[in-house]
């Protein structure tokens, strides 16, 4: 792969196997430096990947309640439309 020259070879085998963490080096190319110098922080190179693409604990808990939160909303919104049409019809 272009630009993992200096790395070795499992570092590369391991940024091969995961596109993410791959796409996630090439836009911050000073881990090449790092992982050049010290292949042993793979693992930190991994969570911060992680964190940068939301897949930490705290933020999926964090959407998943987002997601409850516009689910409650809407349930909210139909309630207020159904009682409206019922006002409505009862106008009638």
């Amino acid at each position: 792969m272009k630009g993992m020259i200096n790395l070795r070879a499992d570092i590369q085998h391991v940024l091969s196997q995961h596109p993410e963490i791959r796409q996630y080096v090439r836009q911050h190319p000073n881990w090449y430096r790092k992982l050049g110098r010290d292949p042993s922080q793979l693992s930190l190179v991994e969570k911060e990947a992680n964190y940068f693409y939301g897949r930490t604990f705290p933020q999926r808990v964090e959407k998943v309640q987002n997601h409850l939160g516009l689910a409650m909303m809407m349930i909210e919104m139909l309630k207020a439309g159904q009682a409206t049409v019922a006002q409505a019809s009862q106008r009638r």
